[in-house]
């Protein structure tokens, strides 16, 4: 690597400080911890192995770098999604209380806006991303994408109003969620039909990302009567871990509260190891449950529980 004189900073420290920043775009454009942990590292040795001497701002070249990875690893995942047996859901990102701090930053990387994220075009995505998660200006988001600054303002305002259409119509409260995600957890589990169906609101809809599984439904269920038939009878099913026999599902019922992107939600385990991750969105005028998302995909899952590092929730913090 070249010399660096004093006062500035070294190519590793210039890197290590954006690395949350490039985690963090790079998730949510992808949805996928892996993908984006694997995108960082690429952007790593692309920097590794560059010139310094002539890059005025490593900051801008880093998001520049990672934000091009991430949209043509977007572009390959989506054809891949297209092609998946079930209902495909972002990869759960253990966060932490901390990110409270900023609800405009738990929004952005709360499981709604990432499963209506998903209807985007890739590049839609990439400008929604880096002009309202972390508010980069027309013109720094055009020299990203390699687009005209009027067409990046276009594509800005097409992403929010779809986004717009389709997000929550209210804000999450985090206590109000963290005691209705307890009493649905509870419920689930006891296989108390009566006290789910009393938190469940009459539109209420389930997805389950299975990742195939044999038994588990491969579109969305809606209606309160359905979702709770199917929470309380197929539950145990739905949870089971590949190669689990049926007498073998006693084990089945251990569960807590962690937080997983940005707000509280459920991990059921069987034999201490994560076996799904549930999601609510709840109305908070109401505390009746909207929406359900079941991640039971064993790949998506070992993370969860586990601290997959330290101080994890640094990584969704906004730029700036």
């Amino acid at each position: 690597m070249p010399a660096v004189t004093d006062g500035q900073p070294t190519p590793v420290a210039s890197f290590e400080s954006s690395r949350d920043l490039l985690f963090g775009v790079a998730y949510r454009v992808l949805g996928s911890v892996t993908d984006a942990e694997d995108i960082v590292q690429e952007a790593w040795l692309r920097w590794d192995r560059v010139d310094h001497s002539g890059i005025a701002d490593p900051r801008s070249f880093l998001v520049r770098v990672t934000t091009r990875l991430a949209l043509d690893r977007l572009r390959w995942a989506k054809a891949r999604r297209e092609a998946y047996v079930g209902q495909w859901l972002p990869e759960p990102l253990p966060t932490g209380p901390a990110i409270e701090e900023g609800a405009e930053t738990a929004d952005s990387v709360s499981m709604a806006m990432l499963v209506v994220m998903e209807t985007l075009s890739p590049l839609e995505r990439v400008v929604f991303v880096l002009r309202e998660a972390f508010e980069f200006s027309f013109a720094d988001i055009a020299a990203v994408v390699g687009r005209s600054e009027t067409a990046v303002r276009q594509l800005a305002r097409r992403a929010r109003s779809h986004v717009g259409e389709r997000r929550p119509r209210f804000r999450q409260d985090r206590e109000v969620r963290r005691r209705v995600t307890e009493r649905f957890l509870a419920a689930c589990l006891g296989g108390d039909l009566r006290a789910l169906l009393d938190l469940l609101a009459p539109e209420v809809t389930l997805s389950i990302d299975g990742n195939g599984r044999r038994g588990v439904a491969r579109n969305p269920v809606g209606g309160a009567a359905k979702v709770g038939r199917l929470l309380v009878c197929g539950l145990r099913r739905v949870l089971r871990p590949a190669g689990i026999a049926a007498a073998e599902t006693d084990d089945i019922g251990g569960g807590s509260i962690v937080d997983v992107n940005g707000g509280p939600a459920a991990l059921i385990t069987a034999g201490g190891e994560p076996i799904a991750v549930i999601v609510v969105d709840v109305d908070r005028a109401a505390d009746l449950v909207t929406r359900i998302w079941i991640i039971a995909n064993q790949d998506k899952l070992r993370g969860v529980g586990a601290g997959r590092r330290p101080g994890r929730n640094r990584h969704i913090r906004a730029a700036g």
